[in-house]
């Protein structure tokens, strides 16, 4: 397994069509040579977090929805939390990168009340198996590039992707300026 890590971004290419990963940014979470798992960070669901979780509706940030973190496990969920005490390991919580972890839902949510910055819900994930990004890679599904904290929790997913793409400069920010009309490309 080489090029891509935990922490790292996974930008849709433009010639990804299936209805599924097109236009999407996906953060890895875990990589290593048993496969590959990560979440959807620029797609919200139509079911109300208040609804699905609601002991944890009051604590996520803006916007306070349930992101779509991929197509495996939609029943289940997925969360990521930055705590505000940077160095700090809050009962429940694993690092990613820079800041940003996993936070097991079964924590007690008064032990999460106060204790993080941004707290962010993903109904499912996504999975790759031992090869399979690399491969995909191969056929340039993907462009790999560093997250930031901000990438994470940003405030308006639905411009994600262009943004990203954007601020890599060369190339890949003309993609920022794709539509999916071809004929205006």
């Amino acid at each position: 397994m080489t090029g891509f890590r935990a922490g790292d971004l996974l930008v849709a290419a433009v010639t990804i069509t299936d209805g599924v990963f097109d236009g999407a940014v996906v953060l890895l979470l875990d990589a290593d040579d048993t496969g590959t798992v990560g979440v959807v960070l620029n797609r919200t669901t139509s079911i109300e977090l208040s609804e699905a979780l609601p002991a944890w509706a009051e604590l996520v940030c803006e916007p306070p929805a349930l992101f779509d973190g991929g197509p495996v496990s939609q029943q289940g969920a997925v969360c990521l939390a930055e705590p505000w005490a940077l160095g700090e390991e809050p009962p429940g919580w694993r690092p990613v990168f820079d800041g940003v972890g996993l936070l097991n839902l079964d924590t007690p949510v008064e032990i999460a009340e106060g204790t993080y910055q941004h707290l962010r819900i993903f109904a499912g994930y996504a999975g790759w198996d031992a090869g399979q990004l690399e491969r995909e890679l191969d056929f340039e599904m993907w462009h790999v590039v560093r997250a930031t904290v901000t990438d994470v929790f940003d405030p308006d997913p639905a411009t994600l992707w262009r943004r990203i793409l954007r601020r890599q400069g060369g190339e890949l920010a003309l993609f920022s300026t794709w539509t999916a009309e071809t004929e205006l490309n």
